[in-house]
């Protein structure tokens, strides 16, 4: 076939009622849908980020540690001598 006549039945196509008919019915088709699509569309919650608290680690003073070795169980509560 030569290219003037495919020019030519490519141009019939496009041209022919039909397919006018057919692209104009698709065209509102998809109009329609992205209508629907965005009315019923539900938005997005955004998320309330809390934010990030570091906690600062508290200084051990030596007489905080020596009240927490104080509370447990010593040797004289036990019963027990040191040697």
């Amino acid at each position: 076939m030569e290219s003037i006549n495919i020019f030519e039945l490519v141009s019939k196509v496009v041209l022919s009622w039909q397919v006018i008919v057919i692209t104009i019915v698709i065209f509102l088709f998809l109009s329609l849908v992205s209508h629907v699509a965005k009315a019923y569309h539900r938005p997005r919650v955004k998320k309330i980020k809390t934010p990030k608290v570091k906690k600062a680690a508290a200084p051990v003073a030596a007489e905080g540690l020596e009240e927490v070795l104080s509370e447990g169980d010593s040797n004289d509560e036990l019963g027990l001598e040191e040697a």
